[in-house]
């Protein structure tokens, strides 16, 4: 099975998921009166549509590089990255205002509908569903170097953890009484600021890869360590590196003896940039510029 088809299945499988767990979660937070599981909702909403988002971007990044795209189609999946990033910044701000509007009329006097247990067990239902879907698309994320497909992973987390907000909002809201049903919206809110926190996350790695920016400084250290590794090289310099959806992109110069011969110089370049893909992927690209240094 080849990688897009791979990151497909996983991706359509979180999407059926989503599909389900949304048309659920909508009739129980309807039917139990529940402002919480509404906002858990839209959460599972906001996941499906950016598994549709996945899905096409996925099928673009595969594509080989072709006249348009020298370096291949691969910051589709960091641009879905990043549209997934924004469906969850827009998902949270919807959900912190409508619980931050309930509880400015609950402070006003104004008596909140405790939630029923429909909204409790579709609660606990997302939270056991949401986590398999994390951990068997993390796993498939992280074995084929998808940041779209992490970054849904995440999704998929994030969901779960608000379901587990919704569930102690709407358990103690159901088990304390009417007086606190307020724990319902708070509930709500608590689900959103957790959005926020992934959302900006993803906005980091999503807008950083889209900017050219190089990768870490660990990485950085590490790839001038192989190149330092061939003793007929001297002063790597010029390192620049950055992210290509799932490959790397490297760029250096090194000094080599001046009195070599040209066949002598290729072959080693050639073995360094071999060590560098067999560290970082085959996929990776990779240049290394030759510079002499005089013999004695």
């Amino acid at each position: 099975m080849t990688r897009e088809n791979e990151l497909t299945k996983v991706t359509l499988l979180g999407s059926i998921g989503n599909l389900v767990l949304l048309s659920f979660k909508f009739v129980a937070g309807i039917v139990a009166g529940s402002s919480a599981m509404v906002a858990d909702a839209v959460h599972s909403l906001s996941d499906f549509l950016t598994d549709l988002i996945v899905l096409v971007f996925v099928r673009i990044g595969a594509k080989p590089q072709d006249d348009s795209h020298d370096y291949g189609h691969g910051k589709f999946e960091t641009l879905a990255t990043l549209f997934v990033a924004l469906a969850l910044v827009g998902a949270a701000i919807g959900i912190i205002v409508s619980g931050s509007l309930k509880i400015a009329r609950w402070l006003k006097g104004e008596t909140l509908e405790t939630p029923g247990m429909l909204a409790l067990w579709a609660a606990l239902l997302s939270i056991v569903v949401k986590e398999i879907l994390f951990r068997i698309t993390i796993a498939k994320g992280k074995a084929l170097e998808s940041p779209a497909v992490i970054a849904n992973a995440w999704h998929h987390r994030s969901d779960a953890l608000s379901s587990i907000g919704a569930a102690i909002g709407i358990g103690g809201a159901i088990l304390l009484g009417q007086r606190w049903a307020v724990l319902d919206p708070l509930a709500s809110i608590v689900v959103g600021g957790m959005l926020v926190k992934v959302a900006w996350d993803l906005l980091k790695v999503s807008t950083g890869e889209l900017t050219d920016s190089s990768l870490s400084a660990e990485t950085e250290r590490e790839i001038e360590e192989i190149i330092r590794s061939f003793p007929q090289v001297s002063e790597p310099h010029n390192l620049r590196t950055r992210r290509i959806g799932n490959r790397i992109a490297i760029e250096a110069h090194v000094r080599l003896d001046g009195g070599m011969s040209l066949n002598e110089a290729h072959d080693i370049v050639s073995a360094i940039e071999d060590k560098i893909k067999e560290r970082f992927g085959h996929g990776s690209i990779v240049t290394i510029h030759m510079e002499p240094v005089k013999s004695r």
